[in-house]
């Protein structure tokens, strides 16, 4: 979170716009900052959520792909983990470039390839393995879509913003039981839990032990250390 907000240059009077807000966390971080924050999510749910947390802070359900704010209204544009999530992430970033004052920075994590984003790596490749992906979920982006930097910063620059650069943010989870990983992804994701929840039950079971095999290797002591880095983009509305 903190990160994101420093790639966005968020400070005190900055008015940012947190897309996709969730709970909330990063409307509330800015929030703290002395920014004038907004958080909008697509579910009323998550928006009662934010609320509830930050009963200081504004949140409104709304969608990304059609913002119901003025042009040239904020200082900043923030997504946590959400362009992947988007069935139009393109479609977005140019909403995030209209309501983006002129000299505004738009920021937006994902996760970063499987490959070193251990979590999310080993869950799919579980489920190829001992399941299915063929599911019927909804139609969304390739999850790991921007996880290229080459692919986010020509999507920044196609929507019209300037200086687009990506770095990746170093994140471990730490966790006490392997079985965690596997239990947060099932319980705390969007399209990795319905993924897993519509395996048969004996595909479940599989898929949980494949993945605690693969975070014993991150055994730390007492503590199982894996991988989660962030890919983190930003761009400047000129």
């Amino acid at each position: 979170v903190e990160a994101l907000l420093d790639a966005a240059g968020i400070r005190s009077g900055s008015r940012v716009l947190d897309v996709a807000t969730g709970a909330g966390y990063i409307a509330g971080a800015a929030a703290q900052r002395g920014a004038d924050a907004i958080g909008v999510d697509f579910s009323a749910a998550q928006v009662r959520m934010a609320r509830d947390r930050y009963p200081t802070v504004r949140f409104e359900q709304a969608d990304a792909e059609a913002l119901s704010f003025d042009s040239q209204s904020f200082d900043a544009v923030v997504n946590g983990f959400g362009m992947c999530h988007l069935p139009n992430p393109d479609v977005a970033l140019r909403e995030a470039f209209r309501v983006l004052k002129s000299g505004g920075r738009v920021a937006f994590t994902v996760w970063d390839i499987p490959e070193r984003s251990v979590g999310f790596g080993a869950v799919y490749v579980a489920v190829r393995a001992h399941g299915s992906m063929d599911v019927g979920l909804p139609a969304g982006p390739n999850f790991f879509l921007f996880s290229d930097p080459e692919h986010s910063a020509k999507a920044l620059l196609d929507a019209g913003f300037v200086s687009p650069s990506c770095r990746q943010v170093p994140q471990v989870w730490r966790v006490s039981d392997p079985d965690k990983v596997f239990q947060s992804i099932a319980e705390g994701s969007v399209r990795a839990a319905a993924t897993i929840r519509a395996q048969s039950p004996a595909a479940r079971e599989a898929i949980k032990a494949a993945m605690r095999d693969t975070v014993a290797a991150y055994r730390r002591g007492d503590l199982y250390e894996v991988p989660m880095p962030a890919t983190l983009a930003t761009a400047v509305k000129p």
